[in-house]
């Protein structure tokens, strides 16, 4: 039933990305944290929101360039890692997580190529009535993916990580540290976006330090 769900949320966190809202709940943070009350493990999907947060911020969906999807991305990662227990549970959950935003990143696009075969004619009568179905369809189908594709991702993800969560071979510093260097490229990434470490070395160097502080509160 979990599945269940958890597709749901997924599908409900996919329209908020672009097709409906846009109010932020599918930033993997807070997609984490939605997950984890559903799971109940919000401090668990808290934390796989927030590297996977730090993973995902150069991509921000704009133009017509294809992006993976943050939202089913962390609630697969979170519906894998929250029910098995061991070290390797949340790197493998990260890891499932990031694989399967790009498999979604693709369903996206297709969904949106299938989009303008919904548009009608611009001859045709009651113009206004067409467009407002086709909109809904849009949305519509755009919800089913998104609950399809993280439900289907949450079911393989949980087979493949009951084969080879025993078997993963670092310990939990190891395995945070291999986490957090992989996020530290891609926040590097996105610092060079922005004008590179001279001209952002301020805001870097207190948001570095508010970071910290947060990991030791928390």
């Amino acid at each position: 039933m979990d599945i269940l769900r958890l597709g749901a949320l997924g599908g409900l966190l996919g329209l908020d990305g672009t097709a409906v809202g846009q109010f932020m709940l599918s930033r993997p943070l807070v997609a984490g944290m939605l997950a984890g009350w559903v799971t109940g493990d919000v401090v668990q999907g808290t934390l796989i929101g927030a590297i996977l947060e730090l993973y995902l911020l150069v991509s921000v969906p704009s133009g017509g360039a294809r992006f993976p999807e943050g939202a089913t991305a962390t609630v697969v990662a979170v519906a894998c890692a929250v029910p098995f227990d061991g070290v390797g549970a949340l790197p493998l959950g990260v890891a499932g997580g990031l694989v399967w935003g790009q498999v979604s990143g693709v369903t996206v696009d297709a969904q949106r190529h299938f989009n303008a075969r919904l548009m009608p004619d611009e001859g045709g009568e009651d113009l206004a009535g067409s467009l407002t179905k086709g909109h809904l369809l849009a949305v519509l189908l755009d919800f089913v993916r998104g609950a399809v594709v993280t439900a289907v991702g949450i079911a393989g993800g949980r087979f493949l990580m009951a084969a080879f969560v025993d078997r993963w071979p670092l310990g939990a510093s190891a395995s945070m540290v291999l986490l957090l260097v992989g996020g530290a490229v891609s926040a590097g990434i996105l610092l060079n976006d922005l004008g590179g470490f001279r001209r952002r070395k301020v805001w870097f160097t207190a948001g570095l330090a508010l970071g910290l502080l947060g990991s030791r509160l928390l």
